[in-house]
């Protein structure tokens, strides 16, 4: 599969959350019914290892960052050779250069076609250094940049550092996920000015996905005009059969010159959920457990639970998911999921 073609007309891409039991043990068959769920429910692609999944995969007393992205590689596989079509795999990969090279070699080995690159340990240290880190990672697998939020690791980075991370030849894509909107116009207009049309770019702000979908970004009167191509995100590990339906529909209307203001509102109604999975009332506390409170609702994972025991729900997170739920059904899979769900789990 030609990685840069695929992701460069456009998937919606979510990131693999971790299903684990009442023991807070590792549940490969919900690990498995949840790759089938997002291969079933038209996704192009899945993020595995990356926040979703739990950077405390990692840990030593948990060593599960193998047996993880062994397995969805492999569910992976079974699924898409009972339907063959593309589909990325991305792995996610952190740390310093020497555990972010060893991470990316044994992606590579189990075939994955690209590395979502946290930058989250480069906490400090000039952007020179970080560039060429990234540059050392995309000489084993192309790379996928990610501007993640200061909320939950990430750190700021100028536009001259996405300007510069550009001209590395194995960038293929770059997740877009500060949650800020100068932040996500710097990486924008980096693209854009690297006359680089082979870099796709991909919305990771669950906070505002439809708007950076439908927007078009113009920064030079003669300058052609450019775009968020697709999504790599968390909030599109629920719900994803909507997600991908909802994905298509705003593809089809981006190409048109205009659309109907009925978009803003659904934006908004997207960004409200998106609010009540990820809890933004607590600066994102309850972000993973919200994630897997709504699959646990669908009994696609038999608990909410963390690797960290003191992630958790937050107060009121599981009212709020209520609320949402029922505001907006046309927004949620629940009738997609319980129809197959007996055959993703067996």
């Amino acid at each position: 599969m030609d990685i840069s073609a695929h992701i460069l007309k456009g998937q919606a891409i979510p990131a693999l959350p971790l299903a684990l039991d009442s023991g807070r043990r590792f549940s490969e068959k919900h690990e498995r019914a949840l790759v089938r769920y997002y291969v079933s429910a038209g996704c192009g692609g899945l993020a595995v290892a990356a926040h979703s999944t739990q950077f405390e995969i990692r840990d030593p007393e948990h060593a599960l960052f193998q047996p993880v992205l062994e397995l969805a590689s492999e569910a992976i596989d079974e699924a898409i050779a009972k339907n063959a079509r593309p589909f990325a795999k991305i792995a996610g990969v952190c740390g310093l250069s020497p555990q972010a090279q060893v991470e990316a070699a044994l992606a590579r080995s189990l075939g994955y076609h690209a590395v979502l690159l946290s930058l989250a340990a480069w906490k400090a240290q000039d952007e020179k250094d970080v560039l060429a880190h990234c540059t050392r990672i995309g000489e084993i697998l192309p790379l996928v940049g990610f501007y993640l939020q200061p909320a939950v690791g990430g750190r700021p980075f100028s536009y001259r550092f996405w300007r510069a991370f550009c001209e590395i030849p194995s960038v293929i894509a770059i997740k877009i996920a500060p949650f800020n909107r100068y932040q996500t116009l710097d990486v924008v207009r980096a693209v854009a000015e690297s006359g680089r049309n082979d870099i796709a770019l991909y919305t990771g702000n669950d906070d505002s996905i439809v708007v950076d979908l439908l927007t078009s970004f113009r920064f030079d009167k003669s300058a052609s005009a450019q775009r968020i191509q697709g999504g790599l995100l968390g909030h599109w590990g629920v719900w994803s059969h909507a997600a991908v339906l909802l994905f298509n529909q705003i593809q089809a209307v981006s190409q048109e010159k205009s659309f109907d203001k009925s978009w803003l509102t659904i934006a908004a109604q997207v960004t409200d959920m998106n609010a009540a999975v990820f809890d933004s009332a607590n600066s994102f506390r309850g972000c993973i457990p919200g994630i897997l409170e709504v699959l646990r609702r669908q009994r696609l994972v038999p608990t909410n639970f963390c690797l960290n025991p003191t992630e958790a729900l937050s107060p009121g997170q599981s009212e709020e998911i209520d609320r949402v739920s029922k505001a907006y059904p046309q927004l949620t899979d629940d009738e997609f999921v319980a129809e197959h769900l007996d055959d993703w789990l067996a």
